[in-house]
């Protein structure tokens, strides 16, 4: 849930010189009656929540110099969300104190804060001239006076507007948003809403027309604005200022800040406070932290993902700020995509881990594919951003529904079947075996354009891969592992798919991953792909092992050794391969079996002919086959 405020309560401080009335505006306000008889000082009053036009608890206290000391009332102050200073329309003794004394102690007494001060004049049923200029000028020197309201305890003239205005000053306050002395909008203010009508601005001309200017009032005040109003609104903008409303009627970046320095102007401060929590600020114009980083438990064992609702977000932002429609962002595009952030989500070697143009600009797919790896490696990110970016958080919702939880692995081994799109697939082996260049062929980077900067620095990337007609992003990862012996950490064996590799030159590089396998992935708990790289080289070496690695991968149940090379224009068949293993867990193997069977029985076809007969002996062979296959799995299950 979104706060429309982040205070959970306010406290009111009533503080004057003895006998202006403090006490009686309490009474008079709880019991809506003048009091006869006053006491010293009045108890803590607390009005609840649901009585209150915001909602929020408020707490009423009052100040007897005769029952409390010095330390009680600096205490007091201290932990006053707003102070009404009180004095007595009648007693001009009592307004000078109000600079000599009173002012003056709250200054030393919290000189850092923003407190509000509300000026009071009581008692205004005894006198007929106002001293409404008298408290102006006060209100000129002491810019931390919110409002001036003359009111009466005793025929209640004013009594609820002076604790309005009072909870008006804590929850909708005025310092951090406007200026007075120079009657405009303060900059962290302007910075807020400029943000603001950027993320508003859903085509990207630097215009709010009609249609973005409803969902921008549905979205902060849940109701459309009439089309009379919206006419009025711009009426009231080009009459005040030029350039606030465009040549095609749509409402400029300067009229948007106008109006919003006309609420605070007209006493509607309430309004634009309204729009700013509604994108998250708080009351010092930060982003809240709530706000950022919604609360969400991810199961052990389960992950997290874009949901549809977040993918397509994401696509749409992307095409809102490919201004020229290449399907690619250049730097400016770029730049203005993240001017709504306070800084750019990743580095400058994003052209190494998605897909880009030939420019090295990020395209639709890599940024898709940024976004759905960073919500698996680091959820809090992905939360911020969307934030940033203006996905529609409200009270209702948030970040959440961008993202949706995987059930957990070992359901998807029990079901034989992965329900996520994103798979990791480990890529292990010895220092110089091709495992970057490997992950770098994900993302179509030649062998000449990755030989040279991928010497040792480990490499991540991520791409869509299809998997049965299917889109799902496959992210491969460099493990560095220094020694044979030196063991995989907790996190190396966290993936989906594992994928060993070795190489046609190096005769002891089998041996490190055969190793590797025997010790962390022969419980059959991660699929594991063989891959024997640069076959592109020949002669081949023979591998210095105990077993050739096609007879290791046959004893083990494993598929045979993918061969593949990184110099060619590159089959993606490794990828493809690795992808649909992640997504058909514990299935690997009873296809390994399959394809041998089936491969076994091709050699039948050796012997020519096309009589019914051997079509019929081909297919009792093949049932047989699939019936060994089966039985043979479901013994393992057991």
């Amino acid at each position: 849930m979104v706060r429309i405020t982040s205070r959970k309560n306010v406290r009111i401080l009533l503080l004057g010189d003895r006998g202006v009335g403090k006490t009686s505006l309490i009474l008079s306000l709880v019991s809506e009656e003048f009091p006869e008889d006053v006491p010293p000082k009045a108890e803590e009053i607390t009005i609840p929540a649901d009585v209150t036009p915001e909602m929020v608890p408020t707490h009423i206290v009052d100040y007897s110099a005769v029952e409390q000391s010095d330390d009680q009332l600096l205490e007091e102050i201290r932990r006053a969300h707003v102070i009404c200073l009180v004095y007595s329309v009648e007693d001009e003794r009592t307004l000078m104190r109000i600079t000599t004394h009173w002012l003056p102690l709250l200054r030393d007494a919290i000189p850092h804060s923003r407190c509000p001060i509300i000026l009071v004049g009581n008692k205004e049923d005894l006198i007929e001239e106002s001293t409404v200029d008298a408290a102006q000028d006060i209100m000129e020197e002491y810019p931390e006076i919110e409002s001036f309201v003359e009111c009466s305890a005793k025929s209640l003239k004013n009594i609820s507007e002076m604790f309005y205005y009072a909870q008006k000053a804590v929850l909708h306050p005025t310092a951090p948003i406007y200026i007075s002395e120079k009657q405009m909008l303060t900059e962290e203010c302007k910075k807020a809403l400029t943000r603001i009508f950027t993320i508003c601005d859903l085509d990207n001309d630097g215009l709010l027309n009609d249609d973005e200017l409803n969902e921008f009032q549905k979205r902060c005040f849940d109701l459309p604005l009439r089309k009379k109003a919206m006419e009025e609104v711009k009426e009231i903008i080009k009459r005040h200022i030029s350039g606030g409303v465009s040549s095609n009627n749509c409402i400029t970046l300067t009229g948007f800040l106008y109006l919003h320095c006309l609420f605070v102007q007209r006493g509607r401060s309430h309004t634009t406070w309204t729009v700013l929590r509604k994108f998250g600020y708080n009351d010092h114009l930060h982003m809240s932290k709530d706000y950022l980083f919604p609360q969400v438990k991810v199961p052990k064992g389960s992950s997290t993902e874009l949901s549809h609702r977040g993918s397509e977000f994401f696509r749409k932002l992307f095409l809102k700020y490919d201004k020229d429609k290449d399907g690619a962002l250049s730097p400016l595009e770029l730049s203005q995509l993240f001017s709504t952030c306070p800084s750019f989500a990743w580095g400058g070697d994003m052209q190494n881990i998605v897909p880009t143009n030939s420019k090295d600009w990020i395209t639709m797919q890599g940024f898709l594919c940024f976004w759905s790896l960073t919500t698996v490696s680091d959820l809090q990110t992905t939360f911020e951003y969307l934030a940033y970016f203006g996905y529609p958080i409200n009270e209702c919702e948030n970040q959440l529904s961008a993202v949706q939880i995987t059930r957990e692995k070992k359901l998807d081994l029990l079901k034989k079947q992965s329900t996520r799109n994103v798979y990791e697939c480990h890529v292990i082996g010895m220092k110089g075996v091709g495992k970057s260049t490997l992950c770098r062929k994900l993302i179509d980077h030649s062998f000449e354009r990755t030989k040279g900067d991928t010497l040792g620095v480990p490499q991540k990337t991520v791409n869509m891969v299809a998997v049965y007609g299917q889109e799902k992003y496959l992210i491969m990862k460099d493990i560095e592992v220094g020694n044979v012996m030196d063991p995989l950490e907790p996190a190396d064996l966290k993936c989906d798919v594992a994928c060993l590799v070795y190489d046609t030159v190096n005769p002891k590089s089998f041996e490190y991953v055969a190793r590797i396998y025997l010790k962390y992935f022969d419980d059959g708990k991660i699929p594991v792909l063989f891959v024997c790289n640069k076959c592109e080289i020949t002669p081949e070496v023979k591998q210095d092992y105990l077993v050739s690695p096609a007879a290791f991968c046959d004893a083990h149940h494993l598929a045979p050794p993918h061969r593949h090379t990184c110099t060619d224009g590159g089959t993606k068949e490794v990828f493809h391969k690795l992808a649909t293993m992640a997504a058909f867990p514990r299935f690997h193997a009873a296809w390994i079996l399959f394809y041998r069977h089936a491969s076994h029985l091709s050699e039948l076809s050796l012997l020519g002919g096309d009589s019914i007969f051997w079509k019929a002996g081909l297919g009792i062979a093949f049932l047989a086959a699939m019936g060994i296959i089966v039985s043979k799995f479901i013994k393992n299950e057991r």
